[in-house]
């Protein structure tokens, strides 16, 4: 079965796009292995910036709420 050739967005090299391929389809797996291998970044916040945090999203569904049940004359 021959897969289909396909031109790195990035490097503008040419690579065969196979179903277990990590990264992204237009991208060669030289150019996806960096993003795949990466850690994902943990937020950790403290005390302080996790209650900013949520007033702000409380503001933010206070303001949501009331622009969707506003009773427009």
């Amino acid at each position: 079965m021959t897969f289909p050739i396909k031109t790195c967005v990035i490097c503008s090299e040419e690579f065969e796009l196979r179903p277990d391929k990590p990264g992204f389809a237009n991208r060669c797996p030289s150019c996806s292995e960096p993003e795949s291998t990466e850690p994902a970044e943990k937020n950790h916040l403290d005390a302080v910036a996790r209650k900013a945090e949520s007033e702000m999203n409380e503001a933010r569904r206070r303001t949501i709420r009331e622009m969707l049940y506003r009773k427009e004359s």
